[in-house]
């Protein structure tokens, strides 16, 4: 069905990892980029079969492979050779952003025109044009399009920002869907879709009661801090455990915020040195096999975290700084 194969574009529903004993228990208390770059180069040259029949997250796995070697600075290491789909065409231009290439070259109106009649009434996005689910995700793909391609003749920003204020929970998070429960996935597409339209500002935190944008960013902040628990790492909802993949999700809301000083950065670091594996990459929890997901957006955590040797991200996006800016 068109919404189970969504549901894996963006995150927390990655592929399982394939069903072997787990290894023995990691050695490794440092950072080791080396492996995680022979890592990602074998992901580029050999995509495991339990991701090849994935046809309709290709792009997004490539994404998750390229940008991961631009944050390890090692982009030299692989020869790089438009989706219809709004995930797959933010892929799409997030990898030509990291290779250099000038967006300005595109036929963006085209891109841009079709962006828009996926747009529905209440603000939100469908992914494609013959019907599925639509929340947050596919919104902020729009956004992120509209921004790489400095136009934003494909949507009503206004509209979208109504939708993602709706999305806000009692709690402070955000859900994917008006109404649903807050999740740390939904809550970095709503807060980086309002960043990347103008919404909210570097002064974010300064101006907590600010009305520019209607978020309650007071108890967006208190949500979010809850999220990192005893073992240091972050769970993406109350009662569910800590996981490679939200170090980033919480991570990058809290800094697109400015709000990343109240995160225990050493005792986060020591967790996911535990998802560290020896064949490099991350699992999704200490001990278990790699998966590209994970290793992506573990890889992503430890730049946001200063990690000597890795590239800083521009968080609102996804990619690196020097890719986003094109320097």
């Amino acid at each position: 069905m068109e919404g189970d194969r969504d549901r894996g574009l963006l995150y927390d529903s990655d592929p399982p990892s394939p069903p072997l004993s787990p290894p023995p228990p990691l050695s490794l208390t440092f950072f080791d980029r080396e492996r995680h770059v022979t890592f990602l180069e074998m992901m580029y040259h050999m995509l495991p079969y339990h991701y090849q029949s994935q046809e309709i997250n290709h792009l997004t796995l490539a994404y998750f492979v390229i940008s991961g070697l631009d944050i390890l600075d090692a982009l030299d290491r692989i020869s790089i050779q438009n989706g219809s789909h709004l995930a797959s065409t933010y892929c799409a231009l997030a990898i030509l952003k990291i290779v250099g290439y000038n967006l300005s070259n595109m036929d963006s109106e085209s891109i841009l025109t079709s962006m828009r009649s996926l747009q529905q009434p209440d603000g939100s996005f469908m992914p494609i044009h013959i019907g599925a689910e639509r929340d947050l995700r596919f919104l902020y793909c729009a956004a992120a399009i509209c921004f790489m391609l400095n136009n934003w003749n494909g949507m009503d920003r206004e509209k979208a920002k109504e939708y993602i204020l709706n999305c806000q929970s009692y709690d402070g998070g955000f859900g994917l869907t008006p109404g649903s429960e807050s999740h740390g996935g939904a809550t970095y597409c709503a807060i980086a879709s309002l960043r990347l339209m103008g919404f909210i500002g570097d002064d974010c935190l300064s101006n907590a009661s600010a009305p520019s944008s209607k978020a309650n960013i007071q108890s967006l902040l208190d949500w979010s801090l809850q999220r990192q628990v005893a073992d240091g790492g972050i769970q993406g909802r109350p009662n569910k455990p800590s996981d490679t993949c939200y170090a980033f999700w919480i991570g990058a809301t809290m800094g697109t915020l400015g709000a990343n000083k109240f995160i225990d950065e050493k005792a986060l670091r020591s967790f996911l040195l535990t998802c560290q594996s020896e064949c490099g990459g991350f699992g999704k929890f200490p001990q278990e096999l790699p998966d590209l997901y994970h290793s992506y957006y573990g890889l992503a955590a430890f730049s946001i975290l200063g990690e000597a040797g890795l590239k800083p991200l521009c968080l609102e996006l996804g990619v690196t700084e020097a890719a986003a800016t094109g320097l």
